[in-house]
């Protein structure tokens, strides 16, 4: 990613982390992701956890892996991975911020021994070829502005046979009509994520890298509930951050963060986008 884009990034995440940790983050983790409800979850935060449950199973985790958290936030994934299997974790952000808050997780936790964070960029990072058995990305391979970047650099990283698993946004067609690109990129634009690929776009990018058995799964349904509580609060509180912003308590990046907040909902609804599971195997 260029020096600018990168930039949009942090400055995205450091603007807003208040806004998640008032309206999102869950009382036993900082998760910065949607949840996944399925017939046992019925709270925000459970879902907020099941879906790290959700990935580890998709992505075949178990102790004794090495693990990469690509775009690891203030390191919730990479915490609640360290707590329920016999793993090491490295995580890694872009953000200068998230990476003292997911130490300061980890420590906390009691994780820190088998957990490290480092601030570093998913699409060249300065690990060894071959240094993990599992890749995770939850909702970050979106920030790459050229997705193929992205699994160049895990194919790299991983070691023959490892897996990569992500969750992520996905649109359902490659050009929308005007008026859904405009739709889209409003939501989209707010989050500072340039643009996101079809499911046939990732699976050229990987099988372009080497990867193979790449397998991707709609997991909307399971994930709806999260998206709709969103728009809700967004919606409701619309008015009051307009207000907000006018008197210079919330900056344009506070104020394009809400703004998404409502879009991505409209998005979905219009059926431009959806939520989806990879997982991929290096042969």
């Amino acid at each position: 990613m260029d020096r600018e884009y990168r930039k949009s990034i942090v400055n995205y995440y450091d603007a807003t982390q208040l806004d998640y940790r008032i309206l999102w983050f869950g009382k036993k983790n900082r998760s910065v992701h949607f949840g996944y409800y399925d017939q046992e979850v019925k709270t925000h935060d459970e879902a907020l956890l099941n879906l790290n449950k959700v990935l580890a199973q998709k992505g075949g985790v178990r102790d004794g892996d090495i693990i990469l958290d690509a775009g690891c936030g203030q390191g919730g994934s990479s915490v609640w991975l360290a707590e329920n299997y016999d793993v090491q974790v490295s995580g890694i952000t872009l953000v200068p911020h998230q990476v003292k808050k997911a130490k300061k997780n980890a420590l906390k936790n009691g994780v820190a021994h088998r957990v490290t964070f480092s601030e570093q960029d998913y699409t060249l990072t300065d690990f060894e070829d071959e240094s993990f058995s599992v890749i995770w990305a939850c909702e970050s391979m979106c920030h790459a502005s050229e997705k193929v970047n992205f699994y160049k650099e895990a194919f790299r990283l991983l070691k023959p046979g490892g897996r990569l698993v992500c969750a992520d946004y996905f649109r359902t067609e490659r050009p929308l009509a005007p008026e859904g690109e405009k739709l889209l990129h409003a939501w989209l634009n707010g989050w500072s994520i340039h643009d996101i690929d079809t499911i046939q776009e990732h699976q050229s990018h990987a099988q372009e890298c080497g990867f193979v058995e790449f397998k991707a799964e709609d997991v909307t349904q399971f994930t709806k509930p999260s998206l709709r509580h969103l728009h809700s609060m967004s919606s409701k509180l619309w008015k009051f951050g307009t207000f907000l912003k006018k008197i210079g308590l919330r900056n344009n990046i506070n104020h394009g963060n809400h703004y998404s907040s409502i879009k991505q909902y409209e998005a979905l609804e219009n059926n431009l986008w959806f939520y989806g599971i990879l997982s991929l195997k290096k042969s």
